[in-house]
């Protein structure tokens, strides 16, 4: 068999292969650019925090909670209804229930599913109905009846927790409490006066810059202001008792 010789400048001409160190490399993005922090708002000073409560007391000496009731029972399930609700709507859903059940015995009686009828209107109705009844019945079993005075007690009934137990200690038992719902938490951070990414971070921080003169009614300046002045969508600044000591960098004034 004949012998086939391949001639030397037929062979291909070899390719070195892209090394992998160096392919890993040609891989590597441009590093992205550093996302863009929000400045830090400037802290007020003690003397601004007293200007501005000082003109809230001024303007509403006494201010009032906007959930009726009737006594520290019916205040406490009118708090307990209000999640996720209008204090508006629950009046009117409450008002009816209140004037025949005003005690946790009154209400038991009542039963579950006659309270569902009456705060039928009210978004969650069955849910809540059935913690009406099971704080209730836990307010007989274990506190004689009475709402407790401590936060720790409240927050064991069902369908109360820390704002609940805040609202009922300051509103009913005078206590310098701090309760934060939607209001307080955005007025608390978008002016700077007590930031915090959760309700207990503003809620602490507020505790700790308001003097304790103001802190019987502070929290429902605050929610006023943020239901009425500082809203959501639209705040309006232009009537703002404080728009001269607010850090909130996009106001119009």
């Amino acid at each position: 068999m004949a012998k086939i010789i391949r001639s030397k400048s037929a062979k291909k001409p070899s390719v070195s292969p892209v090394p992998k160190k160096s392919a890993k490399k040609a891989v590597k993005a441009a590093p992205k650019p550093a996302a863009k922090k929000s400045a830090k708002l400037k802290s007020w000073t003690p003397a601004e925090v007293h200007e501005a409560f000082s003109r809230f007391r001024k303007a509403n000496p006494e201010p009032k909670g906007e959930l009726e009731h009737l006594n520290p029972y019916t205040l406490l399930v009118a708090v307990v209804l209000s999640a996720q609700a209008t204090d508006a709507g629950v009046n009117k859903a409450t008002r009816a229930l209140f004037a025949v059940a005003d005690t946790p015995a009154k209400m038991l009686e009542l039963g579950e599913e006659n309270v569902r009828e009456y705060i039928k209107t009210i978004g969650l109705y069955r849910n809540k109905a059935k913690n009406v009844i099971a704080l209730s019945e836990k307010l007989i079993a274990e506190f004689g009846g009475e709402v407790p005075r401590t936060r720790a007690e409240i927050e064991t009934l069902p369908g109360a927790g820390r704002k609940t137990a805040n609202v009922v200690l300051n509103m009913a038992y005078g206590e310098h409490t701090m309760a934060v719902d939607t209001h307080v938490f955005r007025v608390g951070n978008r002016t700077g006066l007590a930031p915090g990414n959760t309700p207990l971070e503003v809620e602490l921080g507020l505790e700790k810059v308001i003097p304790s003169e103001f802190m019987l009614h502070a929290h429902h300046w605050l929610i006023l202001h943020g239901r009425y002045t500082c809203l959501a969508r639209k705040p309006r600044c232009e009537v703002c008792l404080i728009n001269d000591l607010c850090r909130w960098p996009e106001k119009t004034v």
